[in-house]
């Protein structure tokens, strides 16, 4: 990627979350032997497992809060009590995010663009935050309602950026030798819709 594109941020998909001694190593993987510029972690093992991402300068992390997929809801989206007023789990990780857990202020959220009003509703707990929203094209996702619910304006400022990705609408635009015409086509379709 680098070498193609070397101006643009690589993001590594990896979904990590392991303890302390573990994450320090697969941190040296997607930064040193990949060269990412950040990465995507699972944060249900606690601060432990994502400290070794965040200490490092220069580097981020998305923390998976409110996934696309529709198993999310097993976890995601319970209350942290069986009280009324409680925060969902996705809720607090968004609360984390934004403040004691983003030492250097280098972390983002992960939130499907498969659900407008969780993203709407970690813009408020997280206004400055970046959000990574994958989701939109294959997995339902609608572009424009993504932007609604996830930039806010607020005078000449705009919430903090968003980041939308569609990949197998693009990777899987067609299975014929047409696959490059195809891709690029689903590529500036997704790019013209989300275009403000």
């Amino acid at each position: 990627i680098r070498r193609v594109a070397p101006a643009v941020p690589v993001i590594l998909d990896a979904k990590r979350g392991d303890i302390g001694s573990t994450a320090e190593q697969y941190a040296i993987e997607a930064f040193e032997r990949y060269g990412a510029d950040a990465v995507t972690l699972s944060p249900f093992m606690g601060f432990d497992s994502i400290e070794p991402y965040v200490k490092r300068h220069g580097k981020g992390a998305f923390l998976l809060c409110r996934t696309s997929n529709p198993g999310g809801d097993d976890w995601q989206t319970r209350r942290l009590a069986d009280v009324d007023g409680q925060p969902r789990l996705f809720e607090h990780l968004a609360h984390l995010a934004q403040g004691p857990w983003n030492l250097n202020g280098q972390l983002g959220l992960v939130v499907g663009a498969t659900y407008p009003d969780e993203i709407a509703r970690v813009r408020d707990i997280a206004p400055a935050l970046p959000l990574l929203i994958p989701g939109v094209g294959a997995q339902g996702g609608d572009a424009a309602t993504t932007l609604k619910a996830g930039l806010r304006k607020q005078g000449d400022q705009i919430s903090g950026p968003i980041i939308v990705n569609s990949s197998r609408a693009i990777l899987y635009a067609s299975s014929t030798k047409d696959f490059a015409h195809a891709a690029r086509d689903a590529a500036l379709q997704a790019h013209g819709s989300l275009t403000i």
